[in-house]
């Protein structure tokens, strides 16, 4: 890594709070990527993360999972001396998975609202309509007029439609 990209990456860098806790994240291909020593610590309160990350791995691994390494990256991030240090980091996805195996009462609520947002999501590929509901319900929750809320719904279902249609005429071209 050149010294420019490890300073826009350092740009990029920033931390989250969970009960106290620091995590720290970083942008990295287009998508937020976690500590996962940090989240390790805030979920468990060990003194060992590392450790424990060391064990957990193994344990992933036994039950399964063996990509944990290809999907675990070492990213630079600012260290608690102030320096940056190649870490363990996780996008969202993989740090869920991580997050499913650990085995303290601070995971449960992670547990909980995952297995809620996979049912929500079960649901709205039986029913399409419930996740245009959701997202209404999230534009709204965001701040956004009922007038803009309708017009984005409206484009996004003129945008499927054209791009359907130039499927079809690609479709068409190569059948010629």
């Amino acid at each position: 890594m050149n010294l420019q990209s490890m300073s826009h990456q350092n740009a990029l860098t920033k931390i989250a709070v969970f009960k106290g806790k620091r995590i720290r994240k970083v942008i990295h291909h287009n998508e937020w990527w976690f500590s996962v020593i940090d989240v390790i610590e805030a979920l468990t309160e060990t003194d060992r993360s590392r450790k424990y990350w060391s064990d957990l791995k193994n344990k992933l691994i036994k039950e399964g999972f063996f990509e944990v390494s290809e999907k675990i990256g070492q990213l630079k991030l600012v260290a608690p001396d102030g320096k940056l240090r190649e870490t363990d980091c996780a996008n969202t996805e993989t740090l869920f998975r991580i997050i499913q195996t650990i085995p303290s009462p601070k995971a449960e609520p992670f547990k909980r609202w995952l297995a809620k947002v996979g049912f929500e999501r079960v649901q709205e590929i039986e029913n399409p309509e419930l996740a245009a509901q959701r997202m209404r319900t999230l534009y709204k929750l965001k701040g956004y007029s009922a007038d803009w809320i309708e017009k984005r719904m409206r484009g996004i279902i003129i945008r499927e439609e054209l791009t359907d249609e130039w499927k079809n005429q690609r479709r068409n071209l190569a059948a010629l």
